[in-house]
């Protein structure tokens, strides 16, 4: 009768343990070798509808599987698009995105290493270099 106490006891314990193991052992935005930076954030006020969040972030690196990975840790609403564009830390960066079909000024569109896009359908678009012809 007491080993099956015990065993009653340890059996929940141990699965309370892994739980706890498993939530914080994910991967978070500390866990990259690229030294991202979110500058600055748009999120349109429509809670009922498509929600539409762009992102404006900076990079030390240009490694792509990185962007990726960091980009796929973003918010997301079923009912929307994220967007997050990717520049140099030391080269021109827009500091304010903008919702809509064009997200910063013009200028800058020649630095910007990086385009993620997810949709309302849950299809992800990844491109390097967008804007070059």
């Amino acid at each position: 009768m007491r080993k099956n106490m015990r065993w009653l006891l340890i059996v929940p314990v141990g699965c309370v343990i892994a739980i706890l193991w498993n939530s914080f052992s994910q991967p978070g935005l500390n866990d990259f070798d690229s030294n991202f930076e979110e500058i600055s954030l748009y999120r349109n006020e429509n809670n009922t509808g498509p929600v539409e969040r762009v992102y404006i972030v900076t990079t030390t690196d240009s490694l792509w599987d990185e962007m990726e990975r960091y980009s796929d840790l973003m918010p997301y609403s079923k009912l929307g698009t994220t967007k997050v564009y990717f520049f140099d830390k030391n080269s021109p960066y827009p500091k304010q995105a903008q919702g809509g079909r064009i997200n910063f000024d013009a200028t800058f569109e020649t630095y910007c290493l990086a385009r993620y896009q997810k949709n309302s359908f849950g299809a992800i678009s990844f491109s390097v270099f967008p804007f070059k012809q």
